[in-house]
């Protein structure tokens, strides 16, 4: 159905970081249950979203390649969801199954793009989408509990640069929890500290967990020579894989230690980008 107007809006899909995931237990329905601190990098893929009578797909960047273009794409999902047929041009920046969460970013970028353009809410339970799209709407620090739904904001999280880099390979997320042989698991401390400054939020992160890494590994070696190639880098603070990998992270005490270390690892080929996580 479309309203009949033509508004195009611009959205940008940020990359989704888990500083830390504890799997806590798995649901009768087969679902995990999370605990996870997430927070978003500075930039991500671009959308133009536009209603229209029909969806169409047109798609750049320098990712693009491999990219789906049909009805398994999550932007049609979202806007079958939301009830809005859109034309939408995807700039791809974000590499696919990289464990930060790029499709759920881009599918959430589709509805609040549609909720600017119709005057109309978002309708309630996006999770049905996919277990990252309720934070991906909000796009900022936030711990996520449940299966993704529970949602509570973490304003004591400070700006934290880093670095993200993936190898070019793709992990699928059920592959990786195929492996995982404890599903019940410590969650995150009840209250969260308020970090006074990257060094204090990476020293805190380090007595925590990612508990799909090892799993991660076992599918994706090379995620270990990425992490230790991180935490080799000057200024260091902590190198830590985001989500269900392969895409990793590394925080520093200040944008020009990041900057650096991304430069430094132009020559690996693998995609590193420099950016401040929020």
């Amino acid at each position: 159905m479309t309203d009949g107007t033509t508004a195009t809006r611009h959205e940008i899909a940020r990359a989704k970081i888990n500083l830390a995931l504890h799997v806590t237990g798995q649901r009768g329905d087969g679902y995990h249950l999370l605990d996870s601190l997430v927070c978003f990098a500075d930039f991500g893929d671009e959308l133009e979203v536009t209603p229209a009578p029909q969806n169409s797909l047109t798609l750049d960047g320098p990712l693009a390649a491999g990219v789906p273009t049909g009805p398994e794409n999550l932007v049609f999902r979202a806007a079958s969801f939301f009830g809005q047929t859109a034309a939408i041009r995807l700039t791809k920046h974000l590499p696919m199954a990289a464990g930060i969460g790029g499709g759920s970013a881009d599918a959430a970028a589709v509805l609040r793009a549609l909720s600017a353009a119709t005057g109309r809410a978002v309708p309630d339970h996006p999770e049905r989408l996919g277990a990252d799209l309720p934070a991906c709407l909000r796009s900022r620090a936030l711990r996520m509990q449940g299966v993704g739904e529970l949602l509570e904001d973490v304003p004591g999280l400070p700006q934290l640069p880093a670095v993200l880099v993936n190898p070019g390979v793709g992990v699928e997320t059920p592959a990786v929890f195929k492996r995982l042989t404890r599903r019940t698991n410590p969650a995150l401390p009840a209250r969260l500290p308020d970090w006074h400054d990257a060094a204090a939020c990476a020293a805190w992160l380090a007595a925590q967990r990612n508990d799909l890494e090892a799993p991660a590994r076992a599918v994706a070696p090379v995620i270990g020579d990425v992490l230790d190639t991180l935490a080799a880098t000057p200024g260091c603070l902590l190198a830590r894989m985001s989500g269900s990998g392969a895409t990793c992270f590394a925080l520093y005490p200040d944008r020009r230690a990041a900057e650096a270390a991304a430069e430094n690892l132009a020559p690996t080929g693998w995609w590193a980008r420099a950016t401040t996580l929020s």
